[in-house]
Formats: C-alpha cells, sequence, structure tokens
C-alpha cells in the first residue's frame, strides 16, 4: 500500500472558513490589508482555496539552509504627536497595552538609552489592571524606543525622533497578520471586501480583490529607524533566559554568580564612525556611483531656499550617524546604499531636461543618469525612506531593472554583454507583491513615485530568444548569461520580475537548458567563486546546474497540472533526464525529480512502463548491493551539498528509498498492466522492508505481491504481518482495508 502519511503535505493542519449565502463574491486572488506579509486568499474553481501565508527566498550556506522572508518597511507601532511648546514634560497615553513584553525608552543625544518596561508602570498605577489604556509622562526627550520582545523571535526595536514641541504621544500596536487561528469568513458587499477572523469576529483579517488594490494608507509618524534585534537587552533588565530562569519550578537561582554568567551584554555602541562624500558636481556626483563596488543610487535634492543647504548638511550628518549605526564596528557596503548631491545652478539644464521642475524635490537616479523616483517635498520628511530597512531601496531596484532593459533594447549599439546584463538585473530582483500595484499618489501629494517604465512582453521574449540562440557555439560558459537561465527557468527570472506571471517550460527554455549542460562542468567549476564576488549583499545563490535544472523540468510539470499556460513538453523533458544520466552527470537530484516526474506520466497504452523500467535500472545499479545500509551510506556521503538532504539528514534520505521502492512496487499492485514488473517489484517491496522494518504499509505491499505471484501462503503470512504492525499513526479506513485485504487473501476472495 501506498504510505500516505509519508506523502502528506508539509502544511497539513486544515483551516475551516465558512462563507454563509455569500453572493457576488469572485474567484480569484484576494490581498490582505494588514500589516505584516501579505497574506494571498486564492478562491479556485470547483469550491477549492488557497491561503498563501509566507514568501521569501532561501540560501545554502555551508550544511544549513537559510530561510530569508521578504524584507517589509511596514512597522507595528503606530504614532502620532500633540504640540505644546509650553509642556515641560511629555504625556504617553499608550492605547490597550494587553500584552506584557513592551518597553519604552528614551534617549538625549547619544547617551545611554534608559528603558522601562510598560507592565511595571502599569503595574504600579493600575495593581489590578482594570484599565484598558496606560497614561504616564516622561521627561522631554531626543529620541524615544518602543520594543516589542517575542522570546521566540528577534525584539522589534523602533526608534522614533521626538520634535522638541511634542507634548503628548498616543500609540497603538497592531499585531501581524500571520497567527495560528480557527477562522470564519464574511463578505461586506457595501465595502467589496472580504474578512476572515476566528469565531469570536474580533480582529477580522480583511481582504480584498487584487483586481482593485486599496490606497496605500498614510502613515503618521514614521520611526526614523526599525531593527530586528536578537537577544535585545539593556543594563538592568531581568533576564529570563534558561540559564538564569528555571521553568519547572518558577525559582530564580539563588546563586547570584549565575545571572553574571548568563545574562546577555548591551549592545555597544557603534564604534565605526562612518562617512559619506558628497561631491561638488552632478557628474562627479554620478561618476562616484557609477565606481562603487555595490549597487549604490544618487539622491539629488533641489530646494531654492536659503537654508536648504544647511538642511541639507545636517541631513548627510544624520543619515551618517545612522549609517555609522547599522555597521558597528567596521564597514559593510550593505547598508552604503545611497550617495547624496545638493543641486546648484550649475544643474539646471540638466534638471530641465529631465523635466525636474518642482521646488523643492527630491529624486532619485542611477549611475547612468536615469531618474527612478521623485518626490514633491523638502529632503526631511523623506529621510525614513533612505533607510536599508526601508523598502524603496527594492523599488527603485526593479524600476532601475525595468529602465535598463528598455533603454538596451531601445540603444542599436547595445551588444550582447549589455543584454546579458540587462536580463540579469532583473532576474536577480527579490520577490515581491508590489509588481502590479496600481496605487498613484494624487498631484499634490509628497509621497515618492517610482518611475514605471513598460516594456513589451514580445519584445522581451523575442530579445531573449535570440540572446539564447547567439550564445550556442560558445566555447566557454558567461556565468552572468548561465545565472540568468538558471533564475528564469525555475520561475524566479526576469518573466516573473517584468510581468509578474508564471509560466511553463517554453522552446527558448529549452535551448537554454541545452546551453547549462553544454557547460554544466565549467559552471559548476566556476560558480563558488562566482557566487563569492557578488558579496553578501547579493541574496541569490547559483546553485548545482545540474540540480537546477531537474528542479526546474518538475516545477514545470507542477505549473502546467496547477493551470498555469502552455502545455508541457513531455518527450523534451524525458529528453534532458535522460541525456543527464546518460551523461554520468545524474546526481541524486536528478534521479529524484526524474523519477517523481516519470511516477505522475502514463504511456500511450495507459501502463507506467517507462516509469518502471527507468526505476528498474537505478534500482539494480545504485540500490543492489549485500548491505543496503552501506551502499546508501555511500551514496548519502556523496551527495551534492545543494540537495535537501544533505542538510536534512541520514534519516530522511534513507525513508526517501524506502518508500520510492514501496511505490513503485505498489504501482505493480494497482495496475495490471504493469503486470510483467511483478517480480522486480517484489525485489523492490522486499528492500523496502530491509530499509524501514515493520511498516505496515510496505508488508501490505509486499503481501499483495506475494499473492498476484502466486505466493499464497507467504502473501498470508506477510498480510498477518502487516496487521499485527498497524498502529495508531495508520489512518483507521487504510487500517480497515489492510485487515480486509487478509480476510479475502485467506477465504480465498482475494
Amino acid at each position: 500500500m501506498r504510505n500516505f502519511i509519508w506523502s502528506l503535505v508539509l502544511f497539513s493542519s486544515l483551516t475551516t472558513v465558512s462563507y454563509s449565502q455569500i453572493k457576488n463574491l469572485e474567484k480569484g486572488t484576494y490581498l490582505s490589508v494588514n500589516k505584516g506579509q501579505k497574506i494571498k486568499l486564492n478562491l479556485l474553481d470547483d469550491s477549492k482555496y488557497e491561503l498563501v501565508f509566507y514568501t521569501g527566498s532561501y540560501e545554502i550556506k555551508g550544511d544549513s539552509l537559510v530561510f530569508i522572508n521578504n524584507p517589509s518597511s511596514e512597522n507595528n507601532f503606530n504614532l502620532s504627536y500633540k504640540n505644546d511648546k509650553k509642556a515641560k514634560n511629555i504625556k504617553i497615553k499608550f492605547l490597550d497595552p494587553s500584552y506584557y513584553s513592551f518597553y519604552i525608552g528614551t534617549q538625549n543625544g547619544t547617551e545611554d538609552v534608559k528603558y522601562q518596561k510598560l507592565s511595571d508602570i502599569r503595574t504600579k498605577q493600575d495593581p489590578d489592571w482594570e484599565k484598558t489604556d496606560l497614561e504616564f509622562e516622561i521627561d522631554k526627550a531626543d529620541f524615544i524606543y518602543l520594543v516589542y520582545e517575542d522570546y521566540y523571535n528577534p525584539a522589534t526595536v523602533a526608534k522614533y525622533a521626538v520634535p522638541k514641541e511634542v507634548s503628548e504621544i498616543t500609540i497603538s500596536y497592531e499585531l501581524g497578520a500571520v497567527t495560528d487561528l480557527k477562522l470564519a469568513g464574511f463578505f461586506d458587499k457595501s465595502k467589496n471586501e472580504l474578512q476572515i477572523s476566528e469565531p469570536s469576529g474580533k480582529n477580522p483579517l480583511v481582504f480584498v480583490n487584487e483586481k482593485n488594490p486599496q490606497p496605500v494608507k498614510k502613515v503618521g509618524v514614521t520611526p526614523i529607524e526599525t531593527k530586528s534585534v536578537p537577544n535585545w537587552t539593556y543594563v538592568g533588565k531581568e533576564d529570563y533566559s534558561l540559564g538564569n530562569y528555571n521553568y519547572d519550578t518558577d525559582i530564580v537561582p539563588a546563586d547570584s554568580t549565575a545571572i553574571a554568567d548568563y545574562a546577555v551584554a548591551p549592545p555597544a555602541a557603534s564604534n565605526y564612525d562612518f562617512k559619506l562624500k558628497i561631491e561638488n558636481s552632478l557628474s562627479n556626483a554620478l561618476k562616484a556611483t557609477k565606481e562603487s563596488s555595490t549597487n549604490k543610487y544618487l539622491v539629488v535634492y533641489k530646494d531654492s531656499n536659503k537654508t536648504a543647504k544647511e538642511s541639507f548638511d545636517k541631513f548627510v550628518k544624520d543619515q551618517e550617524t545612522q549609517t555609522g549605526y547599522n555597521m558597528y564596528d567596521q564597514y559593510n557596503p550593505q547598508y552604503d546604499v545611497y550617495n547624496f548631491y545638493f543641486a546648484g545652478d550649475d544643474d539646471k539644464k540638466w534638471l530641465k531636461n529631465n523635466k525636474i521642475t518642482n521646488d523643492p524635490s527630491v529624486f532619485v537616479v542611477n549611475a547612468n543618469g536615469d531618474v527612478l523616483g521623485s518626490a514633491k517635498s523638502d529632503l526631511s520628511t523623506q529621510q525614513y525612506q533612505f533607510s536599508y530597512y526601508g523598502d524603496l531601496y527594492r523599488r527603485l531596484q526593479r524600476a532601475d531593472a525595468f529602465v535598463s532593459i528598455d533603454k538596451t533594447f531601445k540603444n542599436k549599439k547595445a551588444n550582447d554583454e549589455d543584454l546579458i546584463r540587462a536580463f540579469n538585473k532583473a532576474a536577480l530582483l527579490e520577490s515581491s507583491y508590489d509588481y502590479d500595484s496600481e496605487y498613484t499618489p494624487d498631484a499634490n501629494s509628497t509621497e515618492f513615485i517610482v518611475t514605471k517604465a513598460s516594456v513589451d512582453k514580445k519584445d522581451v521574449a523575442q530579445a531573449w530568444k535570440k540572446l539564447i540562440e547567439a550564445h550556442q557555439k560558445d566555447t566557454k560558459p558567461n556565468m552572468y548569461l548561465a545565472e540568468t537561465i538558471l533564475r528564469e527557468i525555475k520561475n524566479q527570472g526576469f518573466t516573473k520580475q517584468l510581468f509578474n506571471q508564471d509560466k511553463t517550460l517554453n522552446d527558448t527554455d529549452f535551448l537554454a537548458i541545452d546551453y547549462l549542460l553544454k557547460h554544466s562542468d565549467k559552471i559548476e567549476e566556476g560558480r563558488a567563486a562566482f557566487n563569492q564576488a557578488k558579496g553578501d549583499n547579493s541574496y541569490v545563490i547559483m546553485g548545482n546546474p545540474i540540480s537546477e535544472i531537474s528542479t526546474a523540468l518538475q516545477q514545470s510539470v507542477y505549473n502546467s497540472q496547477n493551470g498555469i499556460s502552455g502545455d508541457v513538453n513531455k518527450e523534451k523533458i524525458n529528453s534532458i533526464y535522460k541525456n543527464i544520466i546518460a551523461s554520468g552527470k545524474g546526481n541524486f537530484e536528478a534521479y529524484r525529480n526524474y523519477f517523481e516526474y516519470l511516477s505522475q506520466v502514463q504511456d500511450k497504452d495507459g501502463s507506467n512502463t517507462t516509469y518502471l523500467r527507468e526505476f528498474k535500472t537505478y534500482f539494480e545499479s545504485k540500490l543492489v548491493s549485500p548491505s543496503p545500509i552501506e551502499k546508501l551510506d555511500a551514496m548519502y556521503t556523496d551527495l551534492d551539498p545543494t540537495s535537501e538532504y544533505a542538510y536534512n539528514g541520514w534519516s530522511p534520505f534513507k525513508e526517501y528509498h524506502s518508500n520510492i521502492c514501496n511505490s513503485a512496487a505498489w504501482t505493480v499492485v494497482e495496475k495490471p498492466l504493469n503486470s510483467s514488473f511483478i517480480k522486480d517489484a517484489i525485489k523492490w517491496s522486499e528492500y523496502s522492508l530491509v530499509v524501514t522494518k515493520n511498516n505496515p504499509y510496505y508488508l501490505d505491499t509486499l503481501a499483495q505481491l506475494y499473492y498476484k505471484d502466486g505466493q499464497k501462503d507467504k502473501a498470508i503470512a506477510t498480510q498477518t504481518l502487516a496487521v499485527k504492525y498497524l498502529d495508531s499513526n495508520v489512518e483507521e479506513t487504510t487500517a480497515n482495508e489492510i485487515k480486509e485485504v487478509l480476510n479475502k487473501m485467506q477465504n480465498g476472495t482475494y
């Protein structure tokens, strides 16, 4: 019997969403409007739904898999200020701080931050916690820090600049959208919104159809910095780490030295004195941006006000302080992503040519001088935008990629290398939910407007096809082209980034795969140095080309099954897999994806002959041995480091092989058309029980094969063992089926 438990989807908990007589609710994709990572609710055909909670990217470092969530500029603290120049102190009003792990800190200049725990303040004021909101006063300060500490995740620390005239600050906190909920649904016709909540109806998640995106909510007060800080602490903070607290007895260790041993030291202030180099001309500023070793952008400030230069200098100083704070004790290019320039009289012609007419205005250009975004405002109101943690940098990267491709296509002097770099720039963008946001600020808005360069899908496809065709005779690989191909065939490349479109592999993709296969040895030799040369700024790591190709082939099949437009060229996919294996480059990942693909594809006569024949070859060449465990161990030792089994460990690797042998054997049990493989299937099934003993699923498979092969006594004995080893992990329905098979074998009705 097929082991259904082994093949369960990782995210297996079911969420029930009920709708009561909802009318006018369209099928399609809805996006959450709550803070945090955007949740996607897909209402599909046949009354199916999908809730998509987390997306991001990953990279492989040694034997570790590092997941990287999409960065977000959103902050869960909401603040509003009231001003009174005569006020001596600041009144704090925290709305419903019903969570224990809130802290507030104050700081003047570069002095140490002084923190207080909100629950301590509340207990002093209201021991019985009868009031909903918390009100208290703090001394005047230049900055306040708000902290939400979750002991299972890094603390969220938001720093706010406090203008001198502020007399009152109202604070609220909104939890992120992703929580473990039992949900029910309600469609609000009047607002055209879908509300998802717990049965209580409190704090609903609100979704809107992605066809009708909502305007971005304006933020009242924005922190000048938001950081995620593991092991966050300050001098005097109680330490609840495992070394200092006995969670079994709730008793603090009497030995005070234990606390000293385990206490986490407060973070040291930055020792790195970061300085921005401000050029005296626009041409020099552009040159410095182009010569940077990292992908930097130039922020230009235009303001004819007499105090504008003074404001610019203050802005630069603050920017240096904040950037240096991120770098701690040494230069880190990851945080140095902007250069700055104050436009003067000599730049009037350039400004006019680029249609920069607003005064004041802030705009950002790439190293070639292309305007990527602008705001009709002074520089100080946009300072929060230029933090590395803000979303503007990633939005500019996307705009830069569009502009680069558009300009390259229009440039008749552009060569192949220019095209490769343009495609590569788009392919390496981080994934985002904001590809197709149609929100545009009104004419008088001071918000940042990012350039939207349109590119034609057919032109892009044609240019890519010509580029791939032109490089078929290369004697050595172009690593940037190889990297771009790998991203494209895995549905992460320029097509996905530019047009937000998934696809199945097309003829150009197969031609690109031929390029990778031809140069796979050289690509594998050079990819470590290539990845290293990109530095820590890039989250994209080029993997083993054979593993990446096999993954892309399998993903194309999945996309086809999930309704993505485009037919799967099964013959071509099969041919590529065979070429990989025949060349001797077939690593474990290639075999695994090949078998998964073949198991889903029937031959024209309805049998699985191709799959079973290929699996037989693999079994006899890779698995048959006097000592199967030793043979598997040798295979495991030689795994490609990019394989998930390399970092998941030996047990899943062993379990995979016992399960795939059982699955192949079960295919013979299920289909009479596969009966010519009964003798082979018995060997596979017996192997699965050598690797994983006493598995009732595997025993059931073997027993039925014995019976079909005429070995009835052996079949009944084996099926009796299958019943014996049934336990609570086997579903009741399946257990009953196994028992029923035994009854049929015993009474001769099987």
